[in-house]
């Protein structure tokens, strides 16, 4: 649960840096992470590949949060 909690709060993290934003505050962050692990999980295993590891898991998450964070400001019309 530790493990889950610490890549969503990086992944996260990693999202809001990579989409040049400040983010939407340290537990929408974690949330973020945490659900963007989900859809990356789903996205990546559609295309067959796996985490095997920390840093594969992390990177899996941080696509899917990134992908919810456009999704999110697609939805409130800032992009």
């Amino acid at each position: 649960m530790f493990a889950w909690i610490l890549i969503g709060l990086i992944s996260g993290w990693l999202a809001g840096k990579i989409l040049n934003g400040n983010g939407y505050g340290m537990m929408a962050d974690i949330g973020l992470g945490l659900l963007g692990g989900i859809v990356g999980g789903m996205i990546f295993e559609v295309l067959g590949v796996r985490a095997h590891n920390f840093i594969g898991a992390i990177l899996m998450s941080t696509a899917g949060a990134t992908a919810l964070v456009i999704a999110t400001r697609i939805i409130r019309d800032e992009i």
